[in-house]
This record gives C-alpha cells, sequence and structure tokens, in this order.
C-alpha cells in the first residue's frame, strides 16, 4: 500500500492517507486473458469421437458383407485407402463414396484403421468421409488378445 503524508495546511499532521495498489490484480488478470487466448483456440480445433462400449464377450464382430451392409473404409499400414476391400486413391474417395451413399438410403460408413496405419491419413479419411456425406462413421474396433 502506498501512504500519502498530508502537508500541514489543514489536515492533521502525521497522519497518512491509505491508497489501493492495484497493481497485482492487474497482473492477475492479464495472465487469467493470456491463458484464455491459449486456451480458446485448441478447443475449437477438437473433434469428439463416440467410441463404442467394450462388449461383454471379448469377440471381435466382423465387418458386415460388400452387397448388404454400408461401406466399410479401411486404411492399412502402408496408408493404402480400401473401400469393401478395393483399393481407392485418396483423390477419388469423396466420389466413390458419393456414389456408394447415394445408392444407399443409409448414409452410415464404417471405419477401419489398422493400429500401425499413419494417423494424419486416418484422420484425413475421416475428414473425406464426412465430406461425402455419411451422417454416422462406425469405428471398428477389435477385442485385445490378452484381455482376459
Amino acid at each position: 500500500m502506498a501512504f500519502e503524508v498530508s502537508s500541514g495546511k489543514g489536515g492533521k499532521k502525521g497522519r497518512s492517507k491509505p491508497d489501493m495498489n492495484v497493481t497485482p490484480l492487474v497482473d492477475v488478470v492479464l495472465v487469467l486473458l493470456i491463458i484464455f487466448m491459449v486456451i480458446t483456440p485448441m478447443l475449437a480445433k477438437q473433434f469428439w469421437i463416440h467410441l463404442p462400449s467394450e462388449p461383454e464377450e471379448a469377440e471381435a464382430t466382423p465387418p458386415p458383407p460388400s452387397d448388404d451392409g454400408p461401406p466399410v473404409v479401411t486404411v492399412d499400414a502402408a496408408g493404402r485407402v480400401l473401400i469393401n476391400r478395393d483399393e481407392v486413391p485418396l483423390a477419388q474417395l469423396e466420389t466413390r463414396l458419393r456414389r456408394v451413399l447415394a445408392a444407399r438410403g443409409d448414409r452410415t460408413v464404417f471405419f477401419d484403421a489398422q493400429s500401425d496405419a499413419p494417423y494424419g491419413r486416418a484422420v484425413e479419411v475421416l475428414d473425406t468421409c464426412r465430406g461425402a456425406g455419411a451422417t454416422t462413421i462406425a469405428v471398428a474396433t477389435e477385442a485385445l488378445a490378452d484381455a482376459r
């Protein structure tokens, strides 16, 4: 706190006048402002995936057959993209998916990426599936061998 000693005219000698120091308050507010400015762009870049809960039995369900079920988009370890086991160049993926989804009334796509598939390619394929008109993207999972 800062103190000011009044002059001898008309006031009481030796008495100090209290003055509030707001410097620490300003420092705290500026630090909070910087923290919010750093965190806010990170929150905007996130996307949420609803992962299925683990079934009681540790069995992996096979993907649906290519003729009847929804399309299964797979990314393998080499980064290749497959629709129902047919390799598709990434440039043609959106066009092919649009045709497949237009032929079906359902807008569901199964997505399966191998565990050693490139992460960037998997995210790029997910974005392409969403851009092709898929409203539901089901992430295929498999049970761990040492789960039980």
